[in-house]
């Protein structure tokens, strides 16, 4: 049975979201930063000392965007996984885009309004991560004017992976409503039954 190592408050609940989307069964093995990722055994599986890791059969994977990447390749033929090489492409786009261009801001925006401890919290670094993401969030408000997901009429693993990360804006104080397209879009995602079962 596939493993999955993490918990639903971290990066591995994209994971457990696409497992629950595919309708996998998986056994999740709560796992936090706080505890158990500098083990001997954890450090065989991801010596990295990180969540989430998946193991399917012999199969060790870290990096959640490569982890689901790997679940709707080996999956999702037929839902999560694009229908064309163009649309692999851009399911690939829209992972690492969704890291590169938005997590760091939004984690940023997040820690200082809401996870830590009130005194270590700078407000002036939050309003700069807000500010920040106004370039991002357009861009991907203008890529869904005209369409319900990122490839087109159809639900995929490019719009799981960058709803995973957008889906913090609201939990760091964020109001999308700049943003109406990203605001329909990203309720769409989140609305779905898998997303909010692998929330917990």
């Amino acid at each position: 049975m596939i493993k999955v190592y993490g918990v639903p408050q971290s990066r591995a609940f994209r994971v457990l979201w696409a497992l629950r989307e595919l309708g996998l069964e998986f056994e999740n093995v709560p796992t936090s930063l706080a505890g158990g990722t500098r083990s001997a055994e954890f450090l065989k599986l991801n010596p990295n000392g990180h969540i989430p890791v998946l193991v399917d059969g012999t199969t060790v994977l870290w990096e959640s965007m490569a982890i689901n990447l790997y679940l709707a390749r080996q999956y999702g033929a037929g839902t999560l996984w694009p229908a064309s090489v163009p649309d692999e492409g851009r399911a690939f786009q829209w992972s690492f885009w969704g890291m590169t261009e938005v997590e760091t801001s939004l984690l940023q925006a997040l820690m200082h309004r809401r996870i830590l401890p009130k005194e270590q919290r700078d407000a002036a670094v939050a309003d700069a991560a807000e500010a920040k993401l106004a370039g991002p969030f357009g861009v991907l408000d203008g890529a869904l004017r005209g369409r319900e997901y990122l490839l087109g009429g159809s639900f995929t693993i490019a719009d799981l992976n960058v709803a995973s990360v957008s889906s913090w804006a609201t939990l760091a104080g964020l109001d999308l409503a700049r943003w109406p397209q990203l605001a329909a879009w990203l309720g769409r995602c989140t609305d779905r039954p898998a997303c909010k079962a692998a929330r917990g």
